[in-house]
């Protein structure tokens, strides 16, 4: 390993010894300076995945959500200086991480949470006015083509998460959120999260592809409440807009 693999892993890893070469400005061996920069690098990443992830840290504690956010700095660090949307991977690290496992909505809860992220950093455009599309023959209905609002995500969910996430986030509104598909947008710079009805993903992802309403649609789904869904929301913009 390089002098700065080194240097890296000792800085995440607590447990491993200080880099024998790290000198101070004196030349004797850095100890306590290093030590406090490697703690003061641990709080600054668990406070970054903390910001992120405030419900996950809700639902683990405080102490518990340290020491696992410890764990996952060392398996993921920093790619970026920029920190606004480190700990991408962490929904899918909490997944495979075996203390929990007893808890076996967390990696959605985490994802719901990262969604949210992502859609805030995202692109801003305006949103499909569903009066555009109220002149239109059924015909000319089926052939327009809208896309997702670069913003939007649409996550599913096999347990209660979008309640649980609800529940601890001052949301009473999603509190009895059944499992199923959730939405996340941020139309005029406006976040939204809402529960989405069965199809409501597979339609965004359809057109984004570039497929017309006719064919995005499921055909085993409602699509007045999947219509509905995406127009209040804000989660389409009009066709042919450009790309952000």
């Amino acid at each position: 390993m390089s002098g700065q693999g080194v240097f890296a892993s000792a800085l995440l890893g607590p447990e491993l010894p200080r880099p024998e070469t790290l000198r101070d400005p004196s030349g004797s061996r850095a100890t306590r300076r290093f030590d406090v920069y490697r703690n003061n690098v641990a709080v600054a990443l668990t406070e970054a995945l903390a910001a992120a992830f405030p419900v996950v840290q809700r639902l683990v504690g405080e102490t518990y959500f340290a020491a696992m956010a410890r764990d996952f700095a060392r398996a993921h660090p920093p790619r970026s200086p920029v920190m606004a949307l480190y700990g991408a991977e962490l929904p899918g690290w909490i997944e495979r991480f075996p203390p929990l496992a007893a808890l076996p909505y967390l990696p959605e809860v985490a994802r719901i949470e990262q969604a949210r992220r992502e859609a805030s950093q995202a692109a801003d455009a305006a949103p499909l006015d569903p009066r555009a599309l109220a002149g239109l023959s059924p015909a000319e209905l089926a052939a327009n083509a809208p896309r997702p609002h670069p913003a939007t995500r649409c996550l599913r969910t096999r347990h209660a998460a979008l309640a649980i996430w609800g529940r601890n986030a001052e949301r009473p509104d999603l509190a009895q959120s059944p499992p199923g598909e959730v939405l996340i947008t941020r139309p005029a710079l406006s976040l939204r999260l809402r529960a989405a009805p069965s199809g409501t993903g597979a339609t965004l992802r359809a057109l984004a592809r570039g497929a017309p309403l006719g064919s995005a649609l499921p055909q085993d789904a409602d699509h007045a409440a999947i219509f509905a869904c995406l127009f209040t929301a804000g989660a389409l913009v009009p066709q042919g807009d450009p790309e952000p």
